[in-house]
């Protein structure tokens, strides 16, 4: 192979890797399963103002409602053994029940999802 050959060979090596890492990067930064840390950062902060009057983010214990530290990991409400879902923590956050306020006229919807966020990385 002469030089002119190696060449394009050792161009079109880069361009593959230049392709496979704008793939991953893409992956990386599409994943769904992902935290966005904008997000969980602003979570942290609704939670610390209107959320930890009641609950604590660093504990399972009990304040007046119940500590959410691994509330991911449980996977369950300990109120009612639903299934923690983002849609159901949403429900809960603007409904409440007879235990907690409904905060739908307290929270926008986007503080309640940065909420989400940030509980969900407890």
């Amino acid at each position: 192979m002469n030089l002119l050959g190696k060449s394009a060979v050792i161009a079109a090596g880069f361009v593959a890797l230049l392709g496979v890492g704008a793939v991953l990067a893409q992956a990386a930064t599409s994943n769904p399963a992902a935290p966005n840390a904008a997000a969980v950062g602003r979570g942290k902060t609704v939670f610390q103002q209107k959320c930890s009057v009641c609950h604590y983010d660093n504990s399972e214990q009990k304040k007046i409602g119940p500590g959410l530290k691994g509330l991911s990991k449980r996977g369950t409400f300990s109120v009612n053994g639903n299934k923690i879902t983002d849609e159901s923590l949403k429900t809960w956050i603007e409904n409440g029940d007879q235990l907690m306020p409904p905060f739908k006229d307290v929270l926008e919807a986007g503080q309640i999802k940065d909420v989400i966020a940030y509980v969900k990385t407890l």
